[in-house]
């Protein structure tokens, strides 16, 4: 008699007569003769009596078959195994029609699913074969039914399905300082710990490309600045060291002098030791400069992943007021300022400015200076972004200022908006910690099949409970996800689980991850606020009052039931403001084509990231940070807000200061401008004309427009798809007079 069932994916579960029953049922109900119950409750009676204690999926199915021949319904027969084979066909003929997307390089939402990727490369074809092939093998093997069937009716997105079946997580925020000080093994060589900059900058370098080929996301320092500053001074004391060499003098009493800054000044009129320390600053300077350069360079260079692919990378920096480390967040910007090549604006990584008072916000700060050269910088290159730490929510009362590791309790975030700090189950910090999947709900389509209730109260009822399944849903998948990622050796992640996550260095290679991985958290996203409004109330939330009350209400929902998730499944779960590439035009495509064009929802070709108000909407700054800001506090998963403005922002660096004193304003915890950057194509010139056709420097004609995509930049948009496109030639810029 059958008791448990092997699933494909692994799994045994009970054994449920009834699945056999249901199956026999649908293939008589598609013949001349239909149903019949007692041939029905006959076999399914023999296959459960007669079959193993325990037995596979594929072999129940198989005595079906064998049943249904026996019997006098061999046309019941003939349907059963028509049905069995017809999924399988089908897969087959939609993995051909890819592959010779893929294979005839064609411009289409799948070769452009991540414009980070050049899917024309032999390498980045062959991550496209393994992605495209994987995911059914995930929908057919690892999904639950119920889930199966949510992401096939366009309900939820897994992110990252392809890299499922890996058991990777998504991202980290690099402890660098673990790595600096005691140098790593990954792969067949070793490297030792740092004694100069320059080695600090290149395993800073090694650490985000190595841990980038054992994650599915992108890889974030969470104190760039912190880490790197005690290489400045072992940089100082070489150069004296080395004066000492020429000059026949012991300089040692000078290693630890104090300094209030590096910054380079003529040795002319300087003497005796003053003449010293200023050369060996002088010379540090240089040092240090260059090693930001060789950073910025590498990380912009060198693929850590097949389709010519550089690192998803992130810096997080501003709050070390210590002269060393002013001296390599000085030298990072200016770097930055400069460009890279031809002058090209950097695309990696992307660099977040920790704001903060008493620190670096206010005049009478240590790095106001700093904080005023970041805003330059910006105004010509885009990043920093802006990170407040002083959003009620990202603060902690043990951030101490004079504690020397205090940015163990700061806010660290990644670029698109990923962000890890409150977590059950250990420190709250961003360090040495990140996220380990996360599931986006399509709210529109939960809204569109309200739509025909006339009553408002009751339109809104349903939505309600619509999106609580979906809510529900969305938390069992991840949870199932966590059960299969936690079953991986710490061996298979030899950087990531032993160098870079709390607690795996407890881990032995061959010991699972269990113990360590709920440090991370699991993420429930959501798309398109402003078009499932629109469907609910007639209106947006950047246009209407009574909608901006609803999309509250909508997302404080999903706050709490996370809250309640977490305690159910003891995970640290969160919402997520998803940061919607591929999944902007999927959802709406899948949409469309199921309720038609539908005005103000889905007429569009994408749906808008998030709870941003639409791009297409014209409204000013504040307005735009006001509607906006509130979600900030109920989306601990990440978040980020975007002002766009028209002209050269480079001559102009207060208006991006007026975007930080609005975020400090209204208690918006992650955000930067976006601005008009023309790049060649052919020889790297810039500028920020509205309208460039030729380029003024070579002549040519091949000019992009720099542009983020969605917290990151690109630096081509023939890598877009349709959707991101689309809504890049709908963007409108935000003004407000004091701008």
């Amino acid at each position: 008699m059958i008791q448990t069932v092997q699933k494909r994916d692994g799994r045994i579960v009970g054994f449920n007569e009834q699945k056999i029953m249901a199956a026999i049922r649908k293939a008589m109900l598609h013949t001349d003769k239909g149903e019949d119950e007692q041939l029905l409750q006959q076999i399914t009676d023999h296959i459960s009596f007669r079959g193993k204690s325990q037995m596979t999926v594929e072999d129940i199915q198989d005595m079906v078959e064998v049943e249904l021949m026996k019997s006098s319904r061999k046309d019941v027969a003939q349907r059963y195994i028509a049905y069995r084979n017809q999924r399988s066909i089908a897969r087959k003929a939609k993995t051909r029609e890819v592959f010779l997307d893929i294979v005839n390089i064609k411009n289409n939402d799948v070769t452009r699913e991540n414009a980070n990727m050049n899917a024309d490369t032999p390498a980045g074809m062959m991550m496209k074969f393994a992605s495209e092939t994987t995911k059914p093998f995930v929908d057919d093997y690892l999904l639950s039914e119920e889930v199966r069937e949510a992401v096939q009716h366009n309900y939820l997105h897994i992110h990252d399905k392809d890299y499922y079946p890996t058991k990777s997580l998504t991202c980290c925020q690099h402890p660098l300082d673990n790595i600096l000080e005691h140098g790593f093994t990954a792969g067949h060589g070793s490297s030792r710990p740092a004694k100069r900059i320059e080695t600090a900058s290149v395993l800073a370098c090694i650490s985000l490309e190595c841990a980038q080929n054992e994650m599915h996301g992108g890889q974030a320092i969470p104190a760039f600045d912190f880490y790197l500053a005690p290489y400045v001074r072992m940089s100082f004391i070489e150069e004296l060291k080395n004066l000492g060499k020429l000059t026949g003098k012991d300089y040692a009493y000078l290693y630890d002098i104090e300094l209030d800054d590096y910054v380079k000044k003529p040795l002319d009129w300087l003497e005796g030791d003053e003449r010293i320390v200023q050369h060996a600053v002088n010379q540090t300077v240089s040092r240090v400069h260059q090693a930001m350069e060789a950073f910025i360079h590498n990380m912009n260079t060198i693929h850590s992943r097949g389709g010519n692919q550089v690192v998803f990378s992130s810096i997080n920096y501003g709050t070390d007021t210590s002269p060393e480390g002013r001296c390599v967040m000085r030298e990072l910007l200016k770097s930055t300022y400069d460009g890279v090549g031809n002058g090209e604006t950097a695309i990696f990584p992307i660099q977040i400015w920790k704001k903060k008072r008493g620190v670096n916000y206010l005049p009478e700060d240590r790095n106001y200076d700093l904080y005023e050269l970041a805003c330059k910088v910006t105004a010509r290159r885009f990043f920093p972004n802006f990170l407040n730490l002083d959003a009620s929510f990202n603060k902690t009362d043990d951030w101490k200022a004079d504690d020397p590791k205090r940015y163990l309790h700061e806010v660290a975030t990644m670029g698109c908006r990923t962000r890890v700090f409150e977590n059950r189950f250990g420190p709250k910090t961003s360090v040495a910690r990140g996220n380990l999947s996360f599931t986006t709900i399509n709210i529109v389509k939960l809204a569109i099949e309200c739509m025909e209730i006339k009553n408002k109260e009751e339109r809104i009822a349903a939505f309600f409970a619509k999106l609580d399944r979906m809510l529900e849903l969305a938390a069992q998948q991840l949870d199932e996800r966590f059960q299969f990622q936690k079953t991986a050796f710490a061996k298979q992640f030899p950087l990531l689980m032993s160098a870079l996550w709390i607690g795996a260095d407890k881990l032995k290679p061959t010991d699972t991850i269990d113990s360590v991985i709920n440090q991370g958290t699991l993420g429930i996203g959501f798309i398109g606020l402003a078009e499932c409004l629109v469907a609910l109330t007639g209106k947006h939330h950047g246009e209407s009052a009574e909608s901006q009350e609803l999309g509250l209400k909508i997302v404080t929902y999903m706050r709490d039931r996370v809250t309640e998730f977490s305690e159910r499944y003891q995970h640290n779960y969160s919402v997520l403001a998803t940061p919607a590439e591929g999944l902007s035009g999927k959802f709406t495509k899948v949409d469309r084509k199921e309720f038609g064009a539908i005005p103000g929802i889905t007429d569009r070709d994408y749906y808008t990231n998030s709870n941003h108000v639409p791009v297409y909407y014209k409204c000013s700054a504040r307005h735009k940070a006001e509607i906006e800001a509130p979600y900030h506090n109920l989306t601990r998963g990440g978040h980020i807000f975007y002002v766009e403005i028209d002209g050269d922002a480079t001559h102009n660096p207060d208006v991006i200061k007026g975007v930080v004193d609005m975020m400090d304003a209204l208690d918006m915890g992650y955000g930067s401008v976006n601005h008009n950057r023309n790049r060649c194509m052919s020889c790297g010139y810039e500028n920020a004309d509205a309208k460039l056709d030729v380029c003024p420097k070579c002549g040519s004609t091949h000019i992009d427009k720099l542009q983020r995509i969605t917290g990151y930049l690109v630096g081509t948009t023939d890598r877009w798809n349709h959707g991101k496109l689309c809504e890049l030639n709908d963007r409108v810029t935000h003004v407000d007079k004091t701008f």
